[in-house]
């Protein structure tokens, strides 16, 4: 007798595969894009540009204080909201970059990584039938949550722009497109800058945009900021200096200094709103992460000039993987902050990017994630498109040069 048979197994984990198109036809889930390509990866010895998580070491400083945290016994459950030396840590960086003073007890909640911010803001915020705006492509965790809550999700295109001879392939909105999105029926934005997987920054026009249509629609601001530190065009700007009494921000120690694995992120904000968040949060992992916090909490008081520098050491990892698919023949938007560039693989004769993507591992030996994979819906401007991961050592990063290189027409 088959145990599949004797117990229903649906639920609303299967809601949140729908949301985010994971499921088939015949009702069966599917796993992501990214674990199904970096299961490829592990099988196949292709090189994993698919998934955006470093292969190289972080500051040796971060790495020193969650051994020495560990030493010395911090490895029990810590307070809910966070250790105290993290929560002051957030605080004191808020001010420091962007002249954001908040209270650590009540403005500040630290999450297991971003993931987790996501979804104690999205699940304790949204209710069933409230429309949440996002901007696509955007980060499938967006479009799971908002499903598990009961949202109706809305999406805002950036649309492709190829490259020419004024100015070099990028994504864009149309402010139009934003306002028409909008309505009284809107609960939140989701916002992502920099942006995951186009590598854009929203300017300051857009950010002045989303807070007056944010205020006149009485909706919520949820802004993804986990790249923050990794700009390489101008620094950051910050959501919350244009709408801080309705925005929720979010960060991550994981992205910043190339420590994914310890899952360290956070959300601040209003303190009624950080109070529904942690009202979800603790119902998810309850807490995490006791010993990488303080390690957190140091690599977040590093120098000006230690932090800028992982941004320089990035940048380098980025112009070479660009030059790499440019020389083959891509359409490549140089990405202005985060881990990915986005490259159009139609001049290599392939107008399907999943499609490329699926023969790249035989074809070459890499790993890439089809921009599709990013859309709720087929969109003609993004099915060529690309995402290929940077955030790797110079061996690795030489090495898929190297087996790109053998694509060239």
């Amino acid at each position: 007798m088959s145990l599949n048979s004797i117990v229903d197994a649906s639920g609303p984990w299967l809601d949140a595969c729908r949301g985010a198109g994971l499921v088939d036809a015949d009702g069966r889930a599917r796993p992501t894009i990214f674990a199904e390509m970096s299961a490829v990866a592990l099988a196949t010895g292709a090189v994993n540009l698919g998934q955006g998580f470093p292969t190289y070491a972080g500051p040796r400083a971060v790495l020193d204080a969650a051994v020495a945290a560990i030493a010395a016994g911090r490895n029990q459950y810590p307070p809910g909201r966070g250790v105290p030396e993290l929560l002051e840590a957030i605080a004191e960086h808020q001010l420091r970059f962007y002249g954001i003073e908040l209270d650590p007890a009540t403005q500040i909640v630290a999450t297991a990584g971003a993931t987790e911010a996501l979804a104690g803001a999205i699940l304790g915020l949204v209710r069933p039938g409230d429309e949440v705006v996002c901007f696509e492509p955007y980060y499938d965790a967006y479009a799971a949550d908002i499903a598990r809550a009961g949202g109706v999700q809305v999406n805002v295109p950036l649309r492709w722009r190829p490259g020419s001879d004024a100015a070099g392939a990028t994504f864009v909105l149309d402010p139009a497109d934003l306002r028409a999105a909008l309505t009284d029926r809107t609960r939140m934005i989701v916002l992502n800058t920099p942006h995951n997987p186009t590598g854009t920054m929203a300017s300051d026009e857009t950010l002045a945009l989303i807070a007056a249509l944010a205020r006149r629609h009485e909706a919520l601001i949820l802004s993804d900021e986990v790249y923050e530190h990794l700009a390489f065009a101008r620094p950051h700007r910050p959501m919350a200096s244009h709408a801080p009494e309705r925005t929720l921000t979010i960060g991550s120690g994981g992205k910043t200094f190339s420590v994914t694995g310890w899952k360290i992120g956070w959300v601040t904000g209003p303190p009624a709103l950080i109070d529904a968040v942690f009202g979800m949060k603790q119902w998810l992992s309850y807490v995490n992460g006791a010993p990488f916090q303080p390690a957190i909490a140091a690599g977040l008081r590093l120098p000006d000039a230690e932090l800028a520098a992982l941004a320089d050491d990035l940048r380098g990892r980025r112009d070479v993987l660009c030059a790499a698919l440019a020389r083959i023949g891509c359409d490549v938007a140089v990405p202005d902050a985060g881990y990915f560039a986005i490259a159009d693989v139609a001049p290599l004769g392939y107008a399907d990017g999943e499609a490329f993507c699926r023969a790249l591992p035989a074809l070459c030996g890499v790993v890439a994630i089809p921009v599709a994979a990013f859309c709720s819906a087929e969109r003609d401007d993004v099915r060529s498109l690309v995402r290929f991961a940077f955030c790797k050592d110079d061996a690795t990063l030489a090495e898929a040069a190297r087996r790109l290189a053998t694509l060239a027409r």
